[in-house]
């Protein structure tokens, strides 16, 4: 069934100044919007608030009962959280293990240096309390976010795969009930899912109970398919819709940015233009983009980050609402009730705009029980991380190893995956990468504990005192010293923005 289209200003009725096309609302004025993904310097519109985000896609009915993800985990494989206002109350986020280069610097250990995952966290989960003045889409879920990348958005594909697994063995630890898996990431891998590494991954935390949210990617029709791991069909991937209109008609529609594909194309779209979230003062984005910030405390962006955000979100709120769902009738039930966009197609929107107001009662639709062919995990390490590729030194990861500088043999880890055992302890394809226990301590309270690397990379070099970039998000160092009053101390941090989601 159809959904009549959600607009910023509700669901139901179309306001007065709004006219009918083909049954769908669209305003009668036309506001030029922001056109490419990143961080919205200087932008003439305004940003698109979570209020305005949550109204779009019919959250407030769920608000109106009281639920408000509660009682549901959203784990989130990012570039960590720092915790400004909004993050920082009890019990709000948890701290999974730092897979990051980070991870060996104290000052840094768990901490967004960068500034995506921050964003993300606010737009997911946050909240500043019973009549607070920002909430994310889900105020009452708890995140449990794990660091993967460094200040510059360094990250090889190996450690996601890592993360992954980790969230899939530790989804049902006290108090976490991982639900839902937030992954505003991708490459621009061309690799068959059928045997990619990362798909094999995702798919096995959809096949353990987890709604896996993976953005499209920001390519807009320029490669006529999604991101790697968004092309395999049993994620939810997502793409951008930009709620201040941007078509001739003045319609609601899906952002230029948002990636294209035919042959699999993104399962819905949700707000993802100029969203106002969190700020992470003194990050990367944060410095290199003043312009982008709002009302000091806050922070604008477009992206399908942002926009699978905003359903790992809604998604915690059907699961509170539907707990026996499971993430095949997820999808299903969100595909079905989701409002088709004006003059597109589905190489662009999928079934639409989400619209969980009509999710939280509809049926279940018949067969909805996803019949794929499965992914096997077998294929190259390598073709998996496409044009990306960390440095060391100057020196490039590439190849069948980990960061670790491990072979990389895809049928033995598959199957460890598939098991729930890929990790020992700290231990993930032969190397320590962390600690082995919730015994660590920070300022989101009980921490998975670090561990330090004494190995040597893929350099044959050891872990102290070096320097990573990345390919895809190069830029330059940090030499901060730590989090305090809201600043980070010490030098600038330089980089690009985080490109991936």
């Amino acid at each position: 069934m159809a959904a009549v289209l959600a607009t910023a200003t509700g669901l139901g009725a179309a306001p007065a100044s709004a006219g009918l096309l083909g049954g769908l609302l669209c305003p009668v004025t036309n506001t030029l919007g922001v056109t490419s993904s990143g961080w919205d310097d200087g932008a003439t519109t305004p940003p698109t608030t979570l209020a305005q985000a949550e109204q779009a896609i019919g959250a407030p009915q769920y608000y109106a009962r009281g639920i408000d993800g509660s009682g549901v985990g959203v784990a989130l494989i990012d570039t960590g959280v720092v915790p400004v206002q909004g993050l920082a109350g009890a019990g709000k986020v948890v701290n999974g293990p730092d897979l990051s280069f980070e991870s060996q610097d104290d000052a840094a250990q768990n901490l967004d240096t960068f500034g995506h995952g921050t964003h993300m966290a606010g737009i997911i989960a946050g909240s500043d309390g019973p009549g607070g003045a920002f909430q994310g889409v889900a105020p009452g879920a708890r995140l449990v976010s794990l660091k993967m990348a460094t200040h510059d958005g360094a990250v090889d594909v190996s450690q996601i795969v890592a993360g992954i697994d980790w969230v899939v063995q530790h989804r049902n630890d006290p108090g976490m009930n991982i639900r839902v898996l937030n992954l505003s990431y991708g490459t621009d891998s061309m690799q068959a899912y059928q045997v990619d590494p990362i798909a094999f991954a995702v798919e096995n935390a959809w096949r353990h109970g987890i709604v896996t949210v993976v953005s499209g990617g920001n390519a807009g029709t320029t490669r006529g398919t999604l991101n790697d791991p968004a092309t395999d069909p049993y994620v939810l991937s997502v793409g951008a819709a930009d709620l201040n209109s941007s078509n001739l008609l003045g319609c609601t529609t899906v952002a230029p940015f948002s990636s294209r594909s035919a042959g699999r194309p993104v399962d819905v779209v949700a707000p993802g233009v100029s969203i106002e979230s969190l700020r992470d003062p003194g990050s990367a984005i944060d410095q290199n983009h003043p312009g982008a910030v709002v009302d000091t405390r806050f922070f604008r962006g477009s992206g399908t980050s942002q926009a699978a955000a905003v359903v790992s979100g809604a998604v915690a709120l059907v699961l509170q609402a539907r707990p026996t769902l499971t993430p095949d009738q997820v999808k299903a039930v969100l595909k079905s009730t989701a409002g088709p966009l004006a003059l597109l197609d589905r190489s662009a929107e999928g079934s639409g705009l989400i619209n969980i107001g009509m999710a939280r009662t509809a049926s279940v639709p018949y067969g909805s029980t996803q019949s794929w062919t499965a992914a096997t995990g077998t294929g190259s390490l390598e073709q998996a991380r496409g044009s990306d590729h960390v440095a060391m030194n100057g020196v490039q990861l590439t190849g069948e190893q980990d960061i670790m500088g491990q072979p990389w043999n895809g049928a033995q880890w598959a199957q460890a995956s598939a098991a729930g055992a890929a990790w020992n302890g700290g231990i993930w394809n032969g190397s320590v990468w962390t600690g082995a226990c919730w015994c660590g301590t920070s300022w989101a309270g009980t921490t998975w504990q670090g561990q330090r690397w004494t190995g040597s990379s893929w350099t044959g070099q050891r872990w102290t005192d070096v320097a990573w970039t990345g390919q895809r998000w190069t830029a330059g160092s940090w030499s901060g010293q730590r989090w305090t009053d809201g600043q980070w101390t010490g030098q600038r941090w330089t980089g690009q923005r985080w490109t991936a989601g």
